[in-house]
């Protein structure tokens, strides 16, 4: 079996959860005997940089992607695609036109990109599967406006071309939709109840997280000797929301005196990295906050701090499903997340980890004061996650059930060709 797949943005240098479950997925497939063709757009070329996809027996094409608006910055160009930019490509289609023997197309895109996968997918005849790696029907209001309206001037001409590929109909034209989200699963089901909707959620790899790379971080990071760890794990990213974090810390370190805050994560936000450098300026952070930059997955470096924290820390706006703390829990570290529907799912309160409100910060600071004080808490919390992981969120299972999905898609595209004729 030969899937397509179609990214909206793949950079070894900024990355992140989506990248991981990405390239655990197509690790888990290869041992299902499927085979994984990975188009994405093109990046400037960094030698020094090992492609994980790559490394994972994927065979990786890029294509030439831009953002198709006049008028505003290259940065704000390079903004819009972090956060999920409208891309627009002229030579993904040619691309694809030239792959033999495909099987399904895979999106995970939305927008023109996606469309392109569709109108691919329809003139071979194959079946058409979105992932949903973000959300869209279950985020905030606010943060639904913002990925409506991501851009308040300029002139979208790419416009044109999303009415061509028929963009805004992409989901409803999927032969199945892949969320890692069960509420947002629910809601697509409610809005299509004849599609196939599936939860995927992603997976981890247990015996890549148990083998103790402690050492290889604290000799990265010296000066962690001695101190208490708190570990924030995902891009530099308003989303991800690090600064409230950093509000916090003032209150945290005078309670907790031998205590380090360490944001290991690339940036891909440049102004909201450079808000969060001047507010820990501000409040005199230098030497309690540290900030690694992006780490390659699998890095021993990143499992060692894992390892090494008494806490993993989540404090985004939205997250629909949180790889971070399922990586935490297989590393044997205790989890705090921001009360988000992906948090909300995997967190039993006090049981395997705790939930705090945003707007309460007296809720994160009582978990914390908690998991640093009470004797053996943290250790009881983190083995009754790794039972979770263990038994729900094997990365081969989470693979079979895939491939599963893509066969059952295969044989009702041969019965309806067949019934055609």
């Amino acid at each position: 079996m030969r899937t397509v797949h179609l990214l909206r943005k793949y950079n070894p240098a900024e990355w992140g959860g989506t990248e991981t479950a990405i390239q655990r997925l197509f690790e888990g497939l290869r041992r299902q005997g499927v085979t994984s063709i990975v188009f994405c757009p093109r990046i400037k070329s960094n030698d020094s940089t090992v492609d994980p996809l790559q490394s994972a027996g994927c065979q990786v094409e890029r294509f030439t992607a831009f953002v198709p608006i006049w008028g505003i910055s290259a940065q704000e160009k390079r903004q819009l695609i972090s956060v999920g930019g409208n891309l627009m490509s002229f030579d993904l289609l040619p691309l694809l036109w030239r792959q033999k023997d495909v099987s399904i197309i895979h999106a995970h895109a939305l927008g023109r990109i996606g469309a392109m996968g569709r109108t691919f997918a329809r003139r071979r005849q194959v079946p058409l599967v979105v992932t949903i790696h973000g959300g869209v029907l279950d985020l905030p209001e606010q943060l639904k406006q913002s990925f409506h309206h991501p851009i308040r001037r300029g002139w979208e001409w790419g416009r044109v071309f999303g009415l061509l590929f028929h963009s805004h109909g992409l989901l409803d034209d999927a032969d199945a939709i892949v969320t890692c989200n069960p509420k947002e699963a629910a809601l697509w089901q409610e809005k299509f109840p004849e599609k196939e909707v599936m939860v995927q959620p992603h997976g981890v790899p247990m015996e890549l997280y148990q083998k103790d790379q402690r050492a290889a971080a604290q000799a990265a990071f010296p000066q962690l000797t001695g101190q208490r760890l708190l570990l924030s794990v995902g891009r530099i990213d308003s989303i991800k929301n690090q600064a409230w974090l950093i509000e916090q810390a003032p209150v945290i370190f005078q309670k907790h005196p031998r205590t380090i805050l360490l944001l290991a994560g690339a940036c891909t936000e440049a102004e909201y990295g450079y808000l969060i450098h001047k507010r820990m300026r501000e409040l005199g952070l230098a030497d309690r906050v540290i900030l690694t930059g992006g780490l390659p997955p699998g890095d021993p470096r990143l499992i060692g701090l894992f390892q090494l924290a008494d806490a993993v820390l989540l404090s985004s706006v939205s997250e629909t499903f949180g790889l971070v703390l399922l990586e935490a829990w297989a590393a044997g570290t205790s989890v705090i997340s921001s009360r988000t529907s992906g948090a909300s799912a995997l967190i039993k309160q006090g049981v395997n980890g705790w939930l705090y409100d945003l707007e309460n910060p007296a809720s994160f600071h009582a978990a914390i004061d908690r998991t640093l004080s009470e004797p053996g808490l943290k250790e009881q919390l983190a083995a009754r996650g790794a039972e979770l992981v263990a038994a729900e969120y094997n990365t081969d299972v989470l693979a079979g059930r895939m491939k599963r999905l893509y066969e059952r898609l295969l044989e009702k595209k041969y019965a309806l060709r067949h019934f055609a004729r």
